[in-house]
């Protein structure tokens, strides 16, 4: 059976303007039709240790991150490269150089102004730096802004033994990647050894509860959904009440895909949330927020409305291989302070990584 068309809603796409009632995904049959064949996540054999770091982050994804960031790599390091070309110390036009360099990679201009401020403090205090420093001073105070995960001793896709069914509430506007990464997590959270739990609660877009169903016949596990127009919420908590019962490890929420300006929509969040609750009283553990990377500052804006109005508490960031605009990992995870936890590098269904920031911003130097 084909394994999705779905792939591609993780590359390339904008987030729609039209209201959200009017907003329309890939059809099913369309999901059904040009995809290529795949084993379920049951089939697949873990991923053997390699050592204490090499369990972390294997050789095949850090080549799945060089090549997931290529296309920032060549709009970023390339630029900084040319800043640096025939130059032997760091001044302040140079600095205004990197400047521009980080503004046109979609950093961020307040997040730019950190980093450039770092940088002059390191050299002020350490009196001579050269050029040839640059690169390992950026990439050190970079990694240093970004907000901290906890990822980086951490196997993939692990859930702590104290937090089970861990809860993930999936938010995000139409067209970001959120049903694609729905079942990423899914594959991904099953071939680490968790029982995995969906729950279809996009109620309002017609075929929204089919495209995760077709995820989970696929992943191999079990979907929770109502009838198109049920409350969301009782969708919500028939999921997780359904996870609790069969001691499952993870429960992923789908959400409507809601327009980031339409309080209406956005203030049913918390009602799901709360209607959650009632089962499980931590419940969401983790609100995780979808932003397509290639929007550049219109994730930024998403970004500002959706922490305004539920409390987002991780990011996952889609279809960095498409775009130069990868620089939006930085600036937004420095902005709001929030951490990103998984980012989309690709079409394919191991092209979903956990965001470890060290690894990422090595990447994006060319280290």
């Amino acid at each position: 059976m084909a394994l999705f068309n779905i792939f591609k809603s993780d590359k390339g796409e904008k987030a729609p303007e039209q209201p959200q009632e009017q907003a329309q995904e890939q059809t099913v049959n369309e999901i059904n039709e040009a995809a290529p064949e795949a084993q379920p996540a049951a089939e697949a054999e873990p991923e053997k240790k390699k050592g204490f770091f090499g369990r972390f982050f294997s050789r095949e994804k850090k080549e799945t991150l060089d090549r997931g960031l290529e296309k920032t790599k060549q709009g970023f390091f390339d630029k900084i490269a040319h800043v640096v070309a025939g130059k032997s110390t760091i001044d302040d036009d140079m600095l205004d150089e990197l400047e521009e360099v980080f503004i046109s990679s979609d950093v961020g201009v307040d997040t730019t102004l950190k980093i450039i401020d770092r940088i002059q403090k390191r050299v002020s205090r350490d009196k001579y730096v050269g050029t040839g420093e640059l690169n390992d001073m950026l990439c050190e105070e970079i990694a240093d802004m970004l907000a901290d995960n906890n990822n980086a001793d951490l196997d993939d896709f692990v859930v702590a033994t104290d937090k089970r069914p861990y809860v993930i509430m999936v938010v995000g506007v139409n067209g970001v990647g959120k049903t694609t990464t729905i079942g990423k997590l899914a594959y991904n959270f099953k071939k680490a050894g968790n029982k995995v739990v969906l729950g279809a609660a996009d109620t309002y877009r017609a075929a929204a509860d089919e495209q995760i169903e077709i995820w989970g016949e696929r992943v191999g596990v079990p979907v929770i959904k109502h009838k198109m127009g049920t409350d969301p919420a009782s969708v919500a908590f028939d999921a997780v009440s359904s996870a609790k019962a069969q001691n499952a490890d993870v429960v992923i929420i789908d959400t409507a895909g809601r327009l980031h300006n339409n309080k209406g929509l956005m203030n049913e969040l918390t009602k799901i949330k709360k209607v959650m609750q009632k089962v499980l009283p931590d419940a969401p553990n983790e609100v995780l927020l979808i932003l397509d990377g290639s929007t550049g500052q219109n994730a930024f804006e998403q970004a500002k409305q959706f922490v305004a109005a539920t409390e987002v508490n991780a990011l996952a960031i889609t279809k960095l291989d498409g775009t130069a605009k990868g620089g939006v990992v930085i600036g937004i995870s420095d902005q709001f302070n929030i951490p990103v936890k998984y980012i989309g590098l690709g079409e394919g269904i191991e092209d979903l990584q956990i965001f470890r920031k060290e690894e990422y911003v090595k990447s994006l130097f060319g280290k």
